[in-house]
């Protein structure tokens, strides 16, 4: 049998770990477990995080987990404004040297992969947006549902149309407004130089991926039902009630948030019976969507040569984990006040 070490496919000259996986793998509790044994900080990878207010439904860390271990890029933005891949890179490339600075591992933790994408990749030169366009295509997305919209983006992007699911509005309406400012599928753009820079940081990947996809479905059903027990409507309400948020919003359109915006449409005045019909169709959409986007997340990952496999239904798989990351962590928290 080989030695734990050996396991692991490691850069000699890594410089930050990823602990990527789909939502409700189980990437905080690992994370915790780390923080425990080595000086670390986690600088969160998650697009729905960012966002003040929003706890319940993105599930984010608590009080005392926070407490336990600095975490960076929560509540950090508030739900009317806009936060963006090139944002979190430059976010993260300063962050990763301060705590550098402060004789700390750098943990980026997290399943939103465009992130990660932006952060070691760079982005690529797209045109800015256009609101009067993209006003234009919300109106006609309004007359003929997003669905039709997706067979039109079909015709003139088919690379595009076959990642997107077709009521997602934000990707068919970004690609549509792409074509119409340029003339050109969103799928040139992608390889052909980037506008950012990518960082210079060398990470050890570490992905978290199922061996059975039931395992991951149940967990996240389990997870949204603690949502709603929670107070996840509640959550909503209050947003609601600020009156100037609408569920187009990038930060609304997080998944869970959208469906619960349009159940408490029915319900905007009082309480949502959990015996009806709309709320049963709710939890039944908000499982659904969550399970399309872990699927999202385990495609782009799967994408990733570089990464180690780390079986989150493995029963153990925390104290393997540790085990086979000792001689790695402990040379490198050694050195972690070097320069990158």
């Amino acid at each position: 049998m080989a030695s734990p070490e050996a396991l692991l496919n490691v850069p000699s000259d890594w410089t930050c770990l990823v602990l990527a996986g789909p939502t409700a793998s189980g990437k905080t509790a690992i994370s915790l477990a780390l923080a425990q044994r080595w000086p670390i900080e986690i600088i969160s990878v998650d697009s729905a995080l960012v966002y003040r207010g929003m706890d319940i439904g993105t599930a984010k860390p608590s009080a005392q987990e926070r407490a336990a271990v600095p975490h960076h890029l929560l509540d950090i933005r508030d739900p009317a404004q806009a936060y963006n891949a090139a944002d979190f890179a430059r976010d993260a490339q300063d962050l990763m040297a301060a705590i550098r600075q402060r004789g700390k591992l750098p943990v980026l933790v997290g399943g939103t992969l465009l992130y990660f994408k932006a952060l070691f990749e760079g982005l690529d030169d797209l045109p800015k947006a256009d609101p009067a366009i993209r006003a234009a295509i919300e109106a006609q997305a309004d007359a003929l549902g997003w669905p039709a919209l997706h067979a039109q983006l079909a015709s003139i992007d088919p690379t595009t149309a076959a990642r997107l699911a077709p009521r997602d509005a934000q990707r068919i309406g970004r690609a549509l407004e792409v074509w119409q400012l340029t003339g050109r599928a969103l799928s040139s753009f992608f390889g052909q130089g980037s506008k950012t820079l990518a960082s210079q940081e060398r990470p050890l990947w570490l992905s978290l991926e199922p061996n059975e996809r039931a395992w991951l479905h149940q967990r996240i059903a389990q997870r949204f039902d603690i949502m709603l027990a929670e107070g996840f409507l509640d959550e909503v309400r209050q947003l609601r009630a600020r009156g100037d948020l609408h569920p187009d919003l990038p930060a609304l359109r997080c998944v869970g948030y959208r469906q619960a915006w349009h159940l408490l449409d029915q319900f905007a005045q009082g309480p949502v019976p959990t015996d009806s019909s709309a709320y049963l169709q709710f939890r039944e959409q908000g499982i659904a969507a969550t399970r399309q986007l872990a699927k999202r997340q385990l495609t782009w990952l799967r994408s990733l040569p570089q990464r180690n496999i780390m079986a989150c239904d493995t029963p153990h798989l925390t104290a393997q984990l540790l085990q086979q990351l000792e001689p790695h962590l402990e040379s490198s928290c050694l050195a972690s006040g070097r320069n990158v």
